[in-house]
């Protein structure tokens, strides 16, 4: 069975395919170029010591007008975007798909830490993402926006394994990457400094006004890109005791700082996307297993989805989220269904 993985030069798309070849799968691999600090020669090196064809997709165009435009025009509306959502569904792994189905390919595969599960519901079935065993890496979260044709052909890896177990096992297999730091940033923006890249592109975001929860001015701001609901650090001002960012208004230019941390046990949703489920017809209840973000533990919420891709999730106890983070929902470990925090 011919199998085409996403390689990027890393440590775990590597080991992932030494572990497809290991179980006799025909591995070969596909680097997507999306932006200036796509690791090419990465890629080629890995493909190299593992002895398997590289293919090489142009994919720029369709990462600019997607990922990097969607990346600013949050941040510019005064919410968090998380861009690798939107890449694995739109560009990532829709591209690596359509390009296998093009060349013959039966199966893709990543190196992301989660599972792939056929689920029986009634008399019928659907395919659902599931946690890792390794909840640190735990990669689930990323890719609830999946379509059922993508996760049909969709082969990981690395579900069961721990980090420390993909680089030993890499070492073993003399695998350069095996020793290569994981990424902790943005992957077009390696240097972090969103602020001053969304500057160079729309231009310099104008001054505000710090206010608190009653409105009163606390001081100026240096533009709404450089903060997100949540931020402690680096806030630029002094006020005698911790604050927070609570709120964000785009309109008037405003950022609301607020002492503590305190979430809301409330959360709206918008554009929920259900994994392989039929739309609603009518409102439903449910209690689920919750993520407000990637590294959030999980939280027991009641939900209350509704047919026009809106939810409304209640918590037990508070929780603090970001305008334009995902909240994905689960039930025994597996992905239900997603949105955006409104």
């Amino acid at each position: 069975m011919k199998v085409l993985l996403g390689l990027s030069g890393g440590v775990d798309s590597a080991y992932s395919a030494s572990v497809l070849s290991s179980l006799g799968y025909s591995v070969e691999g596909c680097i997507l170029r999306m932006h200036e600090h796509t690791e090419l020669d990465s890629a080629r090196r890995c493909a190299g010591e593992l002895s398997i064809p590289l293919h090489e997709v142009d994919c720029t165009d369709l990462f600019n007008s997607i990922v990097r435009s969607n990346f600013i025009s949050e941040y510019l509306s005064g919410r968090t975007p998380n861009p690798c959502i939107i890449c694995n569904q739109h560009v990532k792994l829709a591209r690596l798909y359509a390009y296998a189905m093009e060349h013959g390919f039966d199966m893709i595969a990543t190196g992301h830490y989660a599972k792939v599960e056929r689920v029986t519901q009634g008399d019928s079935y659907r395919y659902a993402v599931s946690m890792s065993k390794n909840r640190d890496k735990d990669q689930s979260y990323m890719l609830y926006r999946l379509s059922q044709d993508v996760l049909s052909r969709l082969l990981l890896p690395l579900g069961d394994l721990k980090k420390d177990e993909v680089r030993e096992g890499a070492r073993i297999q003399g695998i350069s990457a095996a020793s290569s730091r994981d990424s902790q940033e943005i992957c077009f923006l390696p240097e972090g400094n969103h602020a001053d890249y969304i500057e160079s592109v729309s231009g310099k975001s104008p001054e505000g006004s710090f206010i608190d929860e009653k409105g009163n001015c606390l001081g100026v701001h240096k533009g709404i890109v450089r903060y997100t609901v949540g931020q402690r650090k680096g806030l630029g001002i002094a006020l005698g005791q911790r604050m927070f960012v609570s709120a964000i208004d785009p309109v008037l230019n405003t950022v609301t700082l607020s002492p503590g941390i305190r979430g809301k046990k409330t959360v709206e949703l918008t554009g929920v996307f259900y994994q392989g489920m039929a739309p609603l017809e009518k409102a439903v209840r449910a209690v689920m297993d919750v993520k407000v973000r990637y590294s959030a533990p999980i939280r027991r919420a009641e939900c209350e989805l509704r047919p026009d891709g809106t939810a409304t999730l209640t918590f037990e106890e508070e929780v603090v989220s970001a305008p334009g983070q995902s909240a994905v929902l689960y039930s025994e470990g597996r992905v239900m269904l997603g949105g955006f925090i409104a």
